[in-house]
């Protein structure tokens, strides 16, 4: 088979880490070049990483079979609507838009087109995320953690699409049933939008997560606890590191889970090349990403009024 010609749009922080990861997958792909609306900048990757620059992504629709979509979230509706009509099958980065209505529309196109949309929840790759599986049984109680320093480059949301996005994606992965009730509070301090939050997800079955993220916090910290009946897991996505925690008699004994940590932004970008190739459903297709958005429109919805109090 031939190999798939592939772009990124937007080379900001996140479009750069995938122009530097598909520059080194030439045994599986074409790396046509990038685009971003500051020449210099598309100019400065392109170079970097040997490939061409556009500052029209239109001038891509001829060249590429396959695109990443990294650009603000209020862009992403617009432009992955015009791959995807240009028959180009797009990863976009998360959230996979800014309203669900725009979601549906890009689902559709690309279901009626048999086009593949990738979001871009990249901790479905960690390599602690994918090793802990075997341990979960039912879990009770999910605890998330995901804090860190504000990032000027995201400026059209919130935390909680910037960041929460992240573990809701992973919970409502890990749960498979529908989430029944929420209670959410949040804060803005140095943006126009909720910069911490804390979410109580209740599930069908009783099982409650608790996710708290935050962006003005100075050390970076990405946590998971999830509490079973005999045992309790524990996961670290930043060391990609994790280990379960068991009753036997009157103590707890500690298993640390033996992971091959993999960089997930690969991971993620060989699994996007291959369901193109193959026309294999996304671990995070749109209908995942659609899904993940619409409890986190939720959240920001009950957070809002209460936020820049």
């Amino acid at each position: 088979m031939e190999k798939l010609r592939v772009g990124v749009i937007g080379t900001g922080r996140l479009g750069t880490f995938h122009s530097k990861v598909y520059s080194r997958l030439t045994k599986h792909v074409k790396f046509v070049g990038v685009c971003d609306c500051n020449i210099e900048r598309a100019l400065e990757v392109g170079k970097k990483y040997h490939t061409a620059s556009y500052s029209d992504y239109e001038d891509l629709f001829d060249k590429v079979d396959a695109v990443s979509i990294a650009v603000p979230t209020s862009l992403h509706y617009n432009i992955a609507k015009e791959f995807l009509n240009h028959n180009i099958h797009v990863l976009i980065e998360k959230p996979i838009t800014k309203t669900l209505s725009e979601a549906d529309e890009l689902i559709e196109i690309a279901k009626s087109k048999n086009l593949i949309i990738q979001v871009g929840h990249i901790e479905r790759f960690n390599s602690a995320v994918l090793a802990i599986e075997p341990y979960l049984k039912k879990p009770k109680f999910i605890e998330c953690q995901r804090l860190g320093p504000f990032y000027k480059r995201v400026d059209d949301v919130g935390v909680v699409l910037d960041l929460m996005i992240h573990d809701i994606d992973i919970v409502l992965g890990l749960m498979k049933q529908d989430v029944t009730h929420i209670e959410a509070v949040g804060l803005s301090t140095i943006s126009d939008f909720e910069d911490v939050a804390n979410v109580r997800l209740t599930f069908q079955d009783g099982t409650i997560a608790d996710i708290t993220a935050s962006r003005v916090t100075k050390d970076v910290v990405r946590k998971m606890r999830i509490f079973q009946e005999d045992s309790y897991v524990s996961l670290d996505y930043v060391t990609q590191e994790a280990a379960v925690f068991k009753k036997t008699e009157d103590k707890i004994i500690k298993e640390k889970i033996k992971i091959k940590k993999k960089e997930p932004l690969k991971k993620e970008l060989k699994s996007f090349i291959e369901c193109v190739k193959t026309n294999k459903k996304p671990i995070v297709s749109g209908v995942e990403g659609r899904r993940a958005l619409q409890v986190a429109l939720e959240i920001v919805e009950k957070i809002t009024p209460s936020a820049h109090k």
